[in-house]
Protein backbone atom coordinates (compact mmCIF):
# COMPACT_ATOMS: atom_id res chain seq x y z
CA UNK A 1 0.00 0.00 0.00
CA UNK A 2 1.01 3.45 -1.08
CA UNK A 3 0.51 6.60 1.16
CA UNK A 4 1.51 10.39 1.02
CA UNK A 5 2.01 12.28 4.01
CA UNK A 6 2.22 16.16 3.54
CA UNK A 7 3.09 18.47 6.40
CA UNK A 8 4.25 22.38 6.40
CA UNK A 9 0.40 23.92 6.39
CA UNK A 10 -0.73 26.51 8.53
CA UNK A 11 -1.79 30.46 8.89
CA UNK A 12 0.88 32.72 7.39
CA UNK A 13 0.55 36.83 7.02
CA UNK A 14 0.36 37.67 2.75
CA UNK A 15 3.46 37.83 1.39
CA UNK A 16 5.01 35.12 3.38
CA UNK A 17 6.14 32.03 2.91
CA UNK A 18 5.76 28.63 3.51
CA UNK A 19 7.27 25.22 2.51
CA UNK A 20 5.31 21.89 1.73
CA UNK A 21 6.61 18.27 2.03
CA UNK A 22 4.88 15.08 0.90
CA UNK A 23 6.35 11.81 1.52
CA UNK A 24 5.62 9.05 -0.32
CA UNK A 25 5.71 5.18 1.55
CA UNK A 26 5.29 1.61 1.13
CA UNK A 27 6.80 -0.82 -1.74
CA UNK A 28 7.23 1.81 -4.34
CA UNK A 29 9.32 1.12 -7.38
CA UNK A 30 9.02 4.15 -9.15
CA UNK A 31 6.82 7.36 -9.54
CA UNK A 32 6.42 8.92 -13.12
CA UNK A 33 5.04 12.94 -11.35
CA UNK A 34 4.84 13.96 -8.12
CA UNK A 35 2.47 17.55 -7.72
CA UNK A 36 0.39 19.80 -5.61
CA UNK A 37 -3.26 20.08 -6.34
CA UNK A 38 -5.01 22.84 -4.34
CA UNK A 39 -9.18 23.38 -3.34
CA UNK A 40 -10.20 26.14 -1.84
CA UNK A 41 -13.94 26.36 -0.54
CA UNK A 42 -16.44 26.10 -3.23
CA UNK A 43 -14.19 25.67 -5.94
CA UNK A 44 -12.88 22.68 -8.01
CA UNK A 45 -9.52 20.93 -7.49
CA UNK A 46 -6.73 22.41 -9.73
CA UNK A 47 -2.81 21.91 -10.34
CA UNK A 48 -0.70 24.12 -8.63
CA UNK A 49 2.93 22.64 -9.68
CA UNK A 50 4.16 19.03 -10.90
CA UNK A 51 7.09 17.28 -11.62
CA UNK A 52 8.62 14.43 -13.71
CA UNK A 53 10.97 11.64 -12.40
CA UNK A 54 13.12 13.29 -15.31
CA UNK A 55 12.57 17.18 -13.45
CA UNK A 56 10.43 18.39 -16.25
CA UNK A 57 8.04 20.95 -14.03
CA UNK A 58 4.51 22.33 -14.97
CA UNK A 59 3.21 25.32 -12.34
CA UNK A 60 -0.03 26.87 -12.48
CA UNK A 61 0.00 30.16 -14.58
CA UNK A 62 -1.03 32.02 -11.34
CA UNK A 63 1.73 30.71 -9.12
CA UNK A 64 4.56 31.20 -11.66
CA UNK A 65 7.54 33.04 -9.82
CA UNK A 66 5.85 32.65 -7.01
CA UNK A 67 6.13 29.12 -6.08
CA UNK A 68 9.03 26.36 -6.57
CA UNK A 69 8.58 22.98 -6.73
CA UNK A 70 11.31 20.35 -6.01
CA UNK A 71 12.03 16.56 -5.93
CA UNK A 72 13.87 14.25 -4.14
CA UNK A 73 13.57 10.76 -5.94
CA UNK A 74 15.63 8.62 -3.90
CA UNK A 75 13.39 9.85 -0.62
CA UNK A 76 9.90 9.76 -2.96
CA UNK A 77 9.67 13.08 -1.99
CA UNK A 78 8.26 16.38 -3.05
CA UNK A 79 8.23 20.07 -1.90
CA UNK A 80 6.68 22.85 -2.71
CA UNK A 81 8.25 26.79 -1.74
CA UNK A 82 5.80 29.06 -1.68
CA UNK A 83 6.51 32.42 -1.46
CA UNK A 84 4.76 36.12 -1.72
CA UNK A 85 1.66 34.38 -0.78
CA UNK A 86 -1.74 35.95 -1.24
CA UNK A 87 -5.09 35.59 0.10
CA UNK A 88 -6.39 33.59 -2.83
CA UNK A 89 -3.86 31.09 -2.77
CA UNK A 90 -5.85 29.58 1.16
CA UNK A 91 -7.11 26.30 0.03
CA UNK A 92 -6.43 22.77 1.02
CA UNK A 93 -3.55 21.77 -0.34
CA UNK A 94 -2.86 17.95 -1.69
CA UNK A 95 0.06 15.45 -2.88
CA UNK A 96 -0.45 13.71 -5.73
CA UNK A 97 1.59 10.55 -6.93
CA UNK A 98 1.32 9.67 -10.35
CA UNK A 99 1.60 6.40 -12.31
CA UNK A 100 3.50 4.51 -9.44
CA UNK A 101 4.59 1.38 -9.97
CA UNK A 102 4.81 -1.06 -7.32
CA UNK A 103 5.41 -5.33 -7.02
CA UNK A 104 1.82 -5.34 -7.42
CA UNK A 105 0.17 -2.42 -9.28
CA UNK A 106 1.54 -0.60 -12.21
CA UNK A 107 0.20 3.19 -12.76
CA UNK A 108 -1.70 3.93 -10.20
CA UNK A 109 -2.52 7.23 -8.92
CA UNK A 110 -2.55 8.04 -5.13
CA UNK A 111 -3.43 11.15 -3.13
CA UNK A 112 -2.53 12.34 0.33
CA UNK A 113 -5.06 13.70 2.71
CA UNK A 114 -4.44 17.26 2.30
CA UNK A 115 -2.70 19.97 4.24
CA UNK A 116 -4.71 23.22 5.10
CA UNK A 117 -2.88 26.66 4.08
CA UNK A 118 -4.48 30.08 5.03
CA UNK A 119 -2.79 33.60 4.33
CA UNK A 120 -4.70 35.96 6.05
CA UNK A 121 -3.60 39.41 8.08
Amino acid sequence: QVRLVESGGGLVQPGGSLRLSCAASGSILSINAMGWYRQAPGKQRELVAAITSGGSINYADSVKGRFTISRDNAKNTVYLQMNSLKPEDTATYYCNADSVVTPVHYGMDYWGKGTLVIVSS
